[in-house]
This record gives structure tokens, C-alpha cells and sequence, in this order.
């Protein structure tokens, strides 16, 4: 079984302009890999956290060449497996980005609306 087949990271968030995350499941310190678009990013850093053993903290610091207008996606890897991902979405994008998706929520949500109604008339 491979090494990275346990790991997994958990809390991934952004906090000035830095994605945290709490990767779990190694017996000692990986080797982190982060992507974007293909591209490597570089400054990933990882420590253990102090009383937790088999616990690292994950920091990724978001460089100003991956930010751009649209949907920009991150893979947090070790030893060529996905443990985590994060995504940044900006620009005009974004706000047609949500219409669409929100018009799809409310045309699912009516869709649930009356298969439930039916259900219940018929039950």
C-alpha cells in the first residue's frame, strides 16, 4: 500500500492570501506538491503540529501569476495523489457564474417542489 493511501488533508481555507489546510494519516513529513493549470506552485510548506502526532500543517502561499479573471483551480499532491484541492473564482465571471448556477438550484428545487407534492397527493 502505498504511503499516501491515508492521508488526507482537512480545514483547507484561504486567510491572506495563504490556503491552510491539516494534512493527517503520514508517519513522517511529505513531500507537497501543489499545481495549477500544470504549472508547480512554489513556497508550500509543511510542519508537524506541535502535540498532534501524524499531523502537519499545510501552507500554500496563492501567487499573484495564478490570480486571474474566472475559476482558478489548486491540487495539493503528494506523491502524485490528489489530497486536497481549492479553487478561487474572481472577475465578471463570477457574477454569470452564479446567475447560471442559481438558475439551475431554483429550476432543481421546483423540479423537487412537485415530485414531492405528487408523492404526497398520491400516498
Amino acid at each position: 500500500m502505498p504511503a499516501t493511501a491515508n492521508m488526507r488533508i482537512d480545514q483547507g481555507r484561504i486567510a491572506g492570501g495563504v490556503w491552510e489546510g491539516i494534512l493527517t494519516g503520514a508517519d513522517r513529513m511529505p513531500v507537497i506538491e501543489v499545481l495549477h493549470e500544470g504549472r508547480a506552485v512554489e513556497g508550500a510548506e509543511v510542519r508537524p503540529v506541535p502535540g498532534r502526532a501524524g499531523q502537519f500543517a499545510v501552507r500554500v502561499p496563492i501567487p499573484a501569476w495564478a490570480l486571474n479573471e474566472g475559476v482558478q483551480s489548486f491540487l495539493v499532491q503528494a506523491g502524485g495523489v490528489t489530497l486536497a484541492r481549492f479553487t478561487l473564482v474572481a472577475g465578471q465571471a463570477l457574477e454569470e457564474d452564479i446567475r447560471a448556477e442559481l438558475n439551475l438550484l431554483r429550476a432543481e428545487l421546483d423540479l423537487l417542489k412537485r415530485a414531492f407534492q405528487r408523492h404526497c397527493r398520491e400516498s
